[in-house]
C-alpha cells in the first residue's frame, strides 16, 4: 500500500451519533420519527440524495436545501457535546507518519462541517489532501471520490488503502479497486460488507497494519 485514505463521518470520528441526535430532532420538529432504516438509506450519501432520501421516505414538503442547512445548524450545535476520535485513530495515523505513507481524507460531508470536526483535534495538517462532497459530482456509492484520491496521490487504486465504515463507502471504495478495510461502527454493523478486502474490529485492529506490511502498530 503506498497510501490510505480515511472516510471521516463514523471513522474517525462519532459523528454518526451525532448526526442520529440531528436526524432526531429534525424529524421530531415535523411530528416525525427519524428510524434505523432511514439512517441506514441516508448514510455515506452527499447532502443532496441524503435529504432526498429523507423527503421521499417521510413524505416531506420542504426542499433539500432547506433540510441540508437545517441540518447544519443543529449538527455544529452538538458538536462540542458530542465529538470525539475512535479508537485507535491517533494510533494509526502515527504509525503512517513514521512508515511515510500518505494520507487523505475523502468525505461525503461538506467542507465546512469536515473543518469543524478537525480543528478542534488540529489534524488538517496531518493529511496530504482532503476531499469533501464539494469536489465530486457523483456520491458514493460512485466510485468518483476514490479514483480522483488514487489519482491526486498518483498512485494506482490497488495500491491503495482506503477506511471506510458505511456499505455505501466500501462499495465505493472496491469499485475504484482499493484496498478496502471496513471498520463497522455501532451503527453499520448490519451492513454488507461483502465487497470489503478486510473487516476489522478497529482502526487498531493488527490487520490492518499487517495489510500496510506494518508488524504492530509501533511499526
Amino acid at each position: 500500500m503506498r497510501a490510505v485514505v480515511f472516510d471521516m463521518d463514523g471513522l474517525m470520528f462519532n459523528t454518526e451519533d451525532v448526526y442520529t441526535a440531528v436526524g432526531t430532532e429534525l424529524l421530531r420538529r415535523r411530528g416525525l420519527v427519524f428510524t434505523p432504516e432511514l439512517k441506514d438509506l441516508m448514510m455515506g450519501q452527499r447532502p443532496q440524495p441524503s435529504f432526498e432520501m429523507m423527503i421521499r421516505h417521510c413524505h416531506l414538503a420542504d426542499t433539500w436545501e432547506l433540510l441540508a442547512a437545517e441540518s447544519d445548524q443543529l449538527f455544529l450545535g452538538l458538536l462540542n457535546d458530542y465529538l470525539a476520535p475512535m479508537p485507535g485513530l491517533y494510533e494509526l495515523l502515527a504509525a503512517l507518519e513514521r512508515a511515510r505513507i500518505p494520507r487523505a481524507i475523502a468525505t461525503s460531508s461538506v467542507r465546512r462541517l469536515v473543518h469543524a470536526c478537525l480543528t478542534p483535534f488540529d489534524l488538517q495538517k496531518r493529511f496530504q489532501f482532503i476531499l469533501t462532497a464539494e469536489d465530486i459530482v457523483h456520491g458514493k456509492p460512485h466510485p468518483e471520490i476514490y479514483l480522483t484520491a488514487a489519482e491526486r496521490f498518483g498512485v494506482a487504486p490497488a495500491e491503495m488503502m482506503v477506511l471506510e465504515d458505511s456499505q455505501n463507502g466500501c462499495i465505493a471504495a472496491a469499485s475504484a479497486g482499493a484496498f478496502t478495510v471496513a471498520v463497522p461502527g455501532d451503527h453499520s454493523r448490519e451492513h454488507d460488507f461483502s465487497r470489503a478486502s478486510l473487516i476489522a474490529d478497529s482502526l487498531a485492529d493488527p490487520r490492518i497494519f499487517a495489510a500496510l506490511g506494518m508488524t504492530g502498530k509501533d511499526a
